[in-house]
């Protein structure tokens, strides 16, 4: 620096100027640098958040593949469970059948409700064909039908002498007494006292 201003009397200040332009050409390539940086910074930033927002979506899926791999898995070993008794139920009905009873308890139950529902039907069949039968019964020549109950006018002998051919009562035909009216609730039943000898 000496030298510098021995050189050069007439402009002290020629130093500090050549030091403040390399200064500034300093500090404008640092700008340029900080610039450049901050472009990839950004540059940089946004490729941080598309890779993050990637993995976030990524890890929603695995989360979601897992989720239904462990539901299937549930589903899946329900199912094996379920094979496996039906085997079991299986080899228990021959193992029944072998001894000669029914394959299993519902079975049994089924069947005895099925008989008992074709016994109903039997049942209902026959008190269908009877009533058809009094329907029959109940008609009086001409076509016309009544509800009065029809009178016996002849019976069937019980001796084995002769056929069993109705015979006609004559003057003894016997008769059905009506219903007792709404007046026997006022008639006392009779006390019976009991015989001394």
């Amino acid at each position: 620096s000496s030298g510098i201003n021995a050189e050069c009397p007439l402009r002290p200040g020629l130093e500090k100027e050549l030091i403040l332009e390399e200064e500034t050409r300093l500090v404008e390539r640092v700008g340029k640098k900080v610039e450049a940086g901050k472009a990839d910074t950004l540059q940089l930033a946004k490729r941080v958040n598309d890779y993050q927002k990637k993995l976030a979506e990524t890890t929603n899926k695995i989360m979601a593949v897992v989720a239904e791999l462990s539901m299937v898995q549930a589903e899946s070993m329900k199912l094996q469970q379920e094979s496996g008794d039906r085997k079991a139920m299986v080899e228990d009905a021959y193992k029944r059948l072998e001894v000669g009873l029914p394959p299993t308890e519902e079975s049994e139950l089924e069947w005895n409700r099925m008989e008992r529902a074709e016994e109903v039907r039997a049942q209902r069949k026959v008190e269908k064909q009877k009533e058809l039968e009094q329907d029959e019964q109940y008609l009086v020549p001409g076509g016309v039908t009544t509800t009065a109950e029809p009178r016996p006018n002849a019976y069937i002998p019980d001796d084995h002498a002769e056929l069993p051919i109705p015979r006609p009562y004559g003057s003894l035909a016997p008769f059905k007494p009506s219903q007792p009216g709404s007046t026997m609730r006022h008639i006392r039943k009779p006390v019976i006292r009991p015989v001394e000898i």
